[in-house]
Order: C-alpha cells, then sequence, then structure tokens
C-alpha cells in the first residue's frame, strides 16, 4: 500500500505539470513564452539546447556511447542493484548476495592473478567497469528501487565539465536489504569519483577514478531442513521460522582503488603519424574478512531431534572466529604507440605486476607442515596491441607474455564488420595461459580443514565466439576448451557428510572440458504488442562432472507499449516468463566465498512469472515489478544452490531520474 502512495503523489503531479501549455493570454501570462511581458517587443535571447550526442560516456579502451534516457525494454532488465542485465546469472533469495552463473561465458578471466572470494565480487567494481564522461551541461542520474523487507538501494550520480577539457563526476551506489530468512542482511557501499582531462589539441590526455567499496553480508549458510521450505504447512511460509545453519556469521569485502591511464603525443600538431608515450597506473587494496561468533549450529534431523554440529569441522578455537586476509596489487603499464591514418595503430608496451596477499600468522597443522602466512608474487610482460578501424572493418589484437619466471601469457583477437546501421558481424578468438587466483594456493582459517598451501598449475583457456545483430535476430555462438581447470567441491567424508559438516578446498582438473554455447534473442511485434525471447542452450563435454550448467535456459517477456495523456505518459505492461533445466547447480560456502561443485542435488526446472508496469514521463522512468507471483500459489521447489532458496513473490518499486542543467 505505501509503495501506491508513493506512486500516486509521485506520478500525478509529474503528469499534470506535462501537459500541452495553452497560448499566453492577458490573464493567463506565460513567464516561459519567447516574450517576457504581453507589451514587450524584444525577445527573450533562446538558450541553446545541448544535444544528447553532447552527453557522452567513455569506457577504459575509449569507446564512445551516449547517455540514453529512454524506457525500453533493456532498461527495465537493467533496473536492479548492479544496473545490468542479469539472463544467466541466478539470484539468491536477498538482493546483493551472490550470483549463481548459469551462462558460463559470462565469467570474466584475466592473465593476472586475483584476491579470489569471487562470490563477494559481484557487487565491486573493477577498472573497467569504471566510466568517464564529458557532458555539456551538469547532468545527474538518481536511481531508486525497493529491496527485501527493510532497506533501500540507490545510486546517486552527478558529472559536469568545468571547461571543455576538464570533467569531473561523483556517484554513490547503496544497498541495505533485510531479506525474508535468518541472519540475512546486506549492506553494501560503492563510492566512485572520476576525472577527465584533455589539452585543447589533445596532446595529452588523462583518465582517473578513484574508488572505495565495501560488501557486507550476513551468512546464514543456508537452510537446514529442505522438507519444511517445500512443505505446505503456512508456518513456514513465515521465512524467519525456517531454521539455518548460522545464526550470526558475517562477511564482508571492502577495497580502495587510484587508477589513473593517460597518454602525451610526442609531435607537437596532430596528423597523419603520430606517435605517443603511454602510462597506465592501478593501485588497490583490499581485504576479505569472515566472521563468525558461535561455532556450533543447531541443526534439526528428519525425526525433528536437535543436533549441534559444526559446520565446516573442528576449529582451533572454541568462540568467536575472525578470518582475515589482506592484499594488496600495485600493477604499472608503459608503452609506445604508432598512429598512421592508414595503417591503423601500434602499441607496444611492458608492464610490472606486483601482488601481496598475507595474514597476520603463521599456522602449523597436525603432521607439523607450516602454512605460509604470505604470498607475493612480481613478474613483468611484455605485448603489443593493433588497432585498426576503416570503412565497416573494426579490429583490435592483443598479445602479451611474461618475460619473468612465471609463465603467463594472452592473445585476444576481436574483429567487428559492419554490413550497414543494422547488420553487425563480430569475432573473438582468446587464448589465455592464467596463474591461479591466491585464494587457490593459499588459504588460513580458525576452522582446520580450511588451511592449505598449494603450488597449481596455470589454468589454459581457448575460446572461440561469434555474434550477429540483425533487425531480425541477434544471434550468438561460443566454443572454450579449459584445461587444468581450477574449481572448489565439498572433500567432506561420507560420515562428515551425514553429519551436516562441510569441507570445501581447492583441486586441479587434470582433463580437458569443452563447452559449447548458442544464444538467440529475437522480438516478435504486433501493433502495440511484443513478444521477446532469449533462449540459451548449452553442452559440456567432460569425464566428471566438474563444469556444471543447465542445458537449457529461457526469458520470454509479453507486452505492451503506448503513449497516453498527449503523449506526456510512455507506458510498458506485460509478463516474463522465466525458466531453467535441472542441473547439479554450484553450492556456495561463505567461509571463502566461493561456488563450489556438488553432484548431490539438481536444481532448476522451476519457472518465475513477473509482471511489471513501465512508464517514463520526461526524462523519469518508473518500474514497479510483482516478481514471482506464482510463488503464491505453487510448490517452493525453487532454488538458487542445493540449501539456498529462491526468492518469494515481491512487489518492488523504483525509478531513474535525469536532470539536464
Amino acid at each position: 500500500m505505501r509503495i501506491f502512495i508513493f506512486l500516486y503523489l509521485l506520478v500525478v503531479p509529474t503528469i499534470l505539470f506535462s501537459q500541452e501549455k495553452k497560448p499566453a493570454s492577458k490573464n493567463n501570462l506565460d513567464m516561459n513564452t519567447e516574450y517576457s511581458s504581453i507589451t514587450d517587443t524584444v525577445k527573450k535571447k533562446k538558450a541553446k539546447i545541448a544535444t544528447i550526442d553532447q552527453y557522452k560516456i567513455i569506457t577504459l579502451e575509449h569507446d564512445t556511447i551516449y547517455q540514453d534516457t529512454s524506457l525500453t525494454l533493456k532498461s527495465a532488465y537493467r533496473q536492479n542493484h548492479l544496473r545490468k542485465d542479469l539472463f544467466g546469472y541466478q539470484e539468491f533469495s536477498n538482493i546483493g548476495q551472490p550470483l549463481n552463473t548459469l551462462q558460463y561465458s559470462l565469467t570474466s578471466f584475466s592473465p593476472y592473478p586475483e584476491i579470489g572470494f569471487s562470490g563477494k565480487h559481484f557487487n565491486y567494481m573493477q577498472a573497467d567497469q569504471i566510466r568517464y564522461y564529458s557532458a555539456a551541461t551538469p547532468f545527474t542520474e538518481l536511481f531508486f528501487n525497493t529491496t527485501i523487507n527493510k532497506g533501500q538501494n540507490v545510486d546517486s550520480f552527478i558529472t559536469l565539465n568545468i571547461s571543455k577539457n576538464l570533467n569531473f563526476s561523483i556517484a554513490y551506489r547503496g544497498l541495505r536489504s533485510e531479506g525474508d530468512y535468518i541472519n540475512q542482511l546486506v549492506s553494501a557501499g560503492n563510492f566512485r569519483f572520476t576525472t577527465s582531462y584533455a589539452t585543447t589539441s589533445r596532446r595529452y590526455a588523462i583518465n582517473a577514478h578513484y574508488t572505495f567499496q565495501d560488501v557486507l553480508n550476513e551468512e546464514n549458510g543456508g537452510i537446514t531442513n529442505d522438507a519444511n521450505f517445500e512443505s505446505d504447512n503456512q508456518d513456514y511460509k513465515n521465512r524467519q521460522r525456517l531454521q539455518v545453519y548460522l545464526t550470526d556469521a558475517e562477511s564482508l569485502l571492502k577495497g580502495r582503488r587510484l587508477f589513473f591511464d593517460h597518454a602525451f603525443r610526442v609531435n607537437p600538431t596532430e596528423g597523419n603519424n603520430n606517435l605517443y608515450v603511454t602510462h597506465q597506473f592501478n593501485y588497490e587494496n583490499k581485504g576479505y574478512e569472515y566472521k563468525q561468533p558461535t561455532v556450533l549450529s543447531t541443526v534439526t534431523d528428519n525425526d525433528n531431534n536437535s543436533v549441534r554440529v559444526a559446520r565446516f569441522g573442528d576449529s582451533y578455537v572454541a568462540s568467536a572466529i575472525n578470518d582475515q586476509t589482506k592484499y594488496e596489487r600495485l600493477y604499472n603499464k608503459a608503452g609506445l604507440a604508432y598512429e598512421n591514418s592508414l595503417l591503423g595503430k601500434f602499441n607496444f608496451f611492458i608492464d610490472d605486476y606486483r601482488s601481496n596477499y598475507k595474514y597476520e600468522r603463521l599456522i602449523i597443522d597436525s603432521d607439523g607442515n607450516a602454512v605460509p602466512d604470505n604470498l607475493f608474487l612480481q613478474f613483468n610482460n611484455v605485448g603489443g596491441q593493433y588497432e585498426y578501424q576503416k570503412n565497416k572493418w573494426n579490429g583490435r589484437f592483443l598479445y602479451s607474455r611474461s618475460i619473468t619466471n612465471q609463465s603467463l601469457s594472452d592473445l585476444d583477437a576481436k574483429l567487428r564488420y559492419d554490413l550497414n546501421d543494422e547488420i553487425k558481424f563480430d569475432f573473438r578468438y582468446r587464448n589465455i595461459n592464467k596463474l591461479p587466483n591466491n585464494n587457490y594456493n593459499l588459504y588460513q582459517s580458525s576452522w582446520i580443514e580450511y588451511n592449505w598451501s598449494n603450488d597449481f598449475k596455470n589454468e589454459k583457456i581457448n575460446s572461440l565466439s561469434a555474434e550477429i545483430q540483425t533487425p531480425w535476430l541477434t544471434g550468438q555462438v561460443q566454443y572454450t576448451v579449459l584445461k587444468d581447470h581450477l574449481y572448489f567441491t565439498d572433500d567432506a567424508t561420507d560420515e562428515q557428510k551425514a553429519g551436516n559438516i562441510q569441507i570445501v578446498k581447492p583441486f586441479q582438473y587434470g582433463n580437458v572440458i569443452n563447452y559449447l554455447e548458442i544464444k538467440a534473442s529475437r522480438e516478435f511485434k504486433f501493433g502495440p504488442f511484443a513478444l521477446d525471447n532469449t533462449l540459451l542452450y548449452q553442452k559440456v563435454d567432460q569425464s566428471d562432472l566438474i563444469l556444471n550448467v543447465p542445458d537449457f535456459v529461457t526469458r520470454n517477456t509479453f507486452y505492451y507499449s503506448g503513449y497516453f495523456f498527449k503523449k506526456a505518459l510512455y507506458l510498458q505492461t506485460g509478463l516474463v516468463f522465466n525458466y531453467l533445466t535441472k542441473y547439479y547447480g554450484d553450492d556456495y560456502n561463505p567461509v571463502i566465498a566461493e561456488f563450489f561443485v556438488q553432484q548431490d542435488k539438481k536444481i532448476g526446472g522451476f519457472a518465475t512469472f513477473d509482471f511489471f508496469v513501465n512508464a517514463r514521463i520526461r526524462q523519469t522512468r518508473f518500474y514497479l515489478k510483482a516478481e514471482h507471483f506464482n510463488a503464491a500459489f505453487s510448490q517452493s521447489n525453487y532454488y538458487a544452490t542445493p540449501n539456498n532458496p529462491y526468492r518469494d513473490f515481491v512487489l518492488r518499486f523504483g525509478l531513474v531520474w535525469n536532470f539536464f542543467q
């Protein structure tokens, strides 16, 4: 009811003030006319109106797009806490929790090792996700979304050009969501500050940003009794009555980053031949912390007997577990680029990577072996990049290789052909020799079984993909070959599993994994009605069940679009259908913040229906969604992981408000 009252008070006045104005008369003076009064003979000087192409968004690779305030189905798909389309991901019951990846090609790879704890990084903005801006006038965007029970999701952003050559932007995204289950609160903040500067002749240009981010999750480890969740017992429809493994555990990821990318042209004036000196700097420090004050969990078995178990095995301490991992990274890349108007752009570079992944204690295991407290890495790469853009062809080819003891390399070839404005072809080949993330090789914990020191081999990833975009169909095909694939799995014995004990450890798969993906999207229009379809097919060829994804994932949206109130209001309303086939979905472990392979329980095989109403009034977009409304009258058999249910029916409201000053 509060949502409807808020929507009424917000939308109705906006519609009223958006109506066409009547001609001015002596009894009805309009101060916005071209005259300052009825008797004036001198017209007001009309202000210049900036066009939308003067509001530029620039990526790290210097690609440019323009600010979009239109209301489309694609913008509605992005109305979530990550501001992106979540097709190919399975959300948990609360907003801001980890996402179970359904579409494996959405996994990003870098030859450089990261800190790990990948489950915490969905809500953490990486350097290549930061955008830079150029705005003719100050531009502001306000984003708001309701969450699950108490809380809200906001994202406030403003950018302005102090001069034609100097831009600043500042933004903050905040999320707080209580959730439906015990010990499930999410609290996250992402602060971003960017600046862009270029001299008038563009001889020197720089993009820089600073970020501070923290992601806090209360961790309940999932529900202990699936039968209670799936039953028709109305008592358990109140999800607070369902027992969870952990009642006071929490995990925290926080980090700061200073980044800049700049270039200086050696020749004073720009011509057909240009020579640039380039440099990129990236310093980042992160910390991951897992706390669990109460070590023993209370679990009710099938006979309704309460049993006290140590969910993650034996521990060194009887209470107040506090595992802390610290990480620092310093990256420098210096290069020399030659640009020719006919041949394209050649860039040769050398980089220096240094990282320190550390703990502030030394652990001796039961065999007398020491688990190190530090993993320091330093290596250098040399490489080259060629960029070509001529007529209908656009290509970017990169190759880099280590010149120090560590063996890593990256070959990335991208090619685009634009047949015309509506038909485009994209091709990509990627070959990566990747160092393992740090938490595969080293981890320390107060849980005895969660301590390891490994020396895994590099992962080898070969990927070939093609995409076609036409007015009739968007299609994508990708084939990936994985060698020495790293993964986590539950290493508990059958006896430990029977006692609800979970021992997750890293392993390396010695055989080859072949992955095929085919994805197609098509929208059919029937007057004001439309049917938007996205279908994903995946096939994995492997000797063991290591890489597990559903065979089919589909999303189908039937909706109506139209104008109302003399075109002051643009409206979209319809139904969204989501479905995925059953598969052995990965489970999630909160101690190491990682998904792990399991072969005990299949999830999926359920459908969700959402009803939505989206509206646009001037530069304001409104979103009202009845999410998973069929949960109110269907069986509770929907899971994000084997122990973590997907969310129930919830009514959510959101808006995006743009100001061009």
